[in-house]
């Protein structure tokens, strides 16, 4: 016990020595620890400047997948490209409205499939004014699955405008604006090719970065009912579906083949009786390349900041060779190897993270200022997003200060350590 106790006296002291020898060094190289400090400090901005805008575009672009819609795949008739059942190949593929029903009974693991019909040049008049846009005529779950959020006071299509067959309109927002101007549309009478439709909602403005067709902000939306019984169209366009959950795309897919091909005499395996685009694997392939690029961007800054750490070892090089005399003499009067180690360590983390610090500090202002910046108009910063610290990027940034503090000190301490006081006695 007493043994214990001992050492324990000894440790404090010899802690409380290791400091103050920090301390005296410290304040011999000022204006050296000052320049060290600031290349640490432009280092760590610059690494959390690029994490930070690949970051916010990571967000940004991940907002605009999803404005299409998620655990999508998007059906387009097609051709046969294989004989079935003595039929040849070649023959048209058109599946119709009634189809929806069937693929919803046949094919339990989809959350919704909604058809969709669309002219792509139909003219919507209001008063004097007449714009030809896209008319979509579709099931009323298609709202909810497409992110078609209505502004507020209006709403999309529900299950009676279906059933009845109204002729009620959502607009896009850019079609609402090119119609109405600043104007409130919903419960006006619109004509679409002469005939009226009232409007009941406007879609609320959303980035989109996946689409077919078009930008879902210039086109209208009727119900499917409706729109045969002005068009007299029953055939397909697109059909949409929506899983539950993104592994059970594949298996989906594979299961409306199968259900429409038994309907209409084609291989399920025949890949050109349908297009099919499924969105599951494009977004897969989409977070692997945002990952690339923040893991480039990462790279980069590393890199920036590994220099000022190469600054920081240079210096403690520099700081030993100066020193040499002095570490000889304590090391003659009976100084422990850590006694000289732990200081050049200590200063080099010490200097690490204080311009490490800094430069957190600094980052994080600019980042806070760019949210002063409009990017609602401007195509290019829309599309990067604001740049954003997470706090992912807080650790990493504060895993690689450490890393790099450590071994620019341990280093030139461990060159310090192994010097012979002899020899030290008579250098110059």
């Amino acid at each position: 016990m007493r043994t214990r106790r001992a050492g324990a006296r000894r440790s404090r002291p010899r802690l409380g020595l290791i400091v103050l020898l920090f301390v005296r060094s410290s304040r011999v190289q000022r204006k050296r620890a000052i320049l060290t400090i600031a290349a640490i400090a432009w280092g760590s901005v610059s690494l959390l400047l690029l994490l930070a805008f690949g970051e916010g575009m990571k967000r940004q672009l991940e907002t605009a997948r999803a404005g299409m819609g998620e655990n999508l795949a998007i059906f387009w008739p097609g051709e046969t490209g294989l004989p079935f059942k003595g039929l040849p190949a070649g023959r048209p593929v058109r599946p119709r409205i009634d189809d929806i029903a069937l693929i919803r009974e046949r094919v339990p693991m989809l959350d919704a499939a909604v058809g969709e019909l669309t002219n792509y040049r139909v003219g919507f008049t209001n008063g004097r004014k007449t714009v030809n846009s896209r008319l979509t005529g579709a099931n009323f779950e298609y709202g909810a699955i497409r992110n078609h959020i209505a502004r507020a006071g209006g709403r999309f299509l529900n299950r009676e405008d279906e059933e009845l067959k109204r002729r009620v309109i959502f607009l896009g927002d850019e079609l609402a604006a090119d119609l109405y101007d600043k104007a409130d549309p919903v419960g006006r009478v619109l004509l679409v090719n002469n005939l009226p439709y009232t409007v009941i909602g406007v879609m609320t403005k959303k980035m989109q970065m996946g689409m077919y067709g078009g930008p879902d902000g210039g086109h209208g939306v009727i119900p499917i009912t409706a729109y045969k019984a002005q068009f007299g169209d029953d055939k397909l366009h697109n059909i949409v579906l929506k899983t539950r959950r993104p592994e059970e795309m594949s298996e989906a897919i594979f299961e409306v083949k199968r259900v429409l091909g038994a309907r209409y005499g084609f291989d399920p395996e025949d890949e050109r009786a349908f297009g099919v685009w499924d969105t599951v694997k494009s977004s897969a392939t989409m977070v692997n390349i945002l990952l690339g690029i923040q893991i480039f961007l990462g790279v980069i800054g590393g890199l920036t900041l590994m220099i000022g750490g190469v600054g920081v070892a240079n210096i403690m090089y520099a700081v030993v060779k100066e020193r040499t005399r002095e570490i000889g003499v304590k090391m003659a009067l009976g100084a422990k190897r850590r006694w000289i180690i732990m200081p050049f360590v200590l200063e080099a983390i010490v200097y690490t993270f204080i311009g490490g610090a800094l430069g957190i500090i600094i980052a994080n202002l600019i980042v806070a200022a760019t949210s002063f910046i409009p990017i609602e108009n401007n195509k290019v910063m829309s599309f990067l997003g604001r740049p954003t610290l997470s706090p992912q990027i807080g650790i990493i940034t504060s895993l690689i200060l450490g890393v790099i503090g450590l071994l620019a000190g341990y280093f030139p301490a461990r060159r310090a350590a192994s010097v012979d006081p002899a020899a030290t006695l008579r250098y110059e």
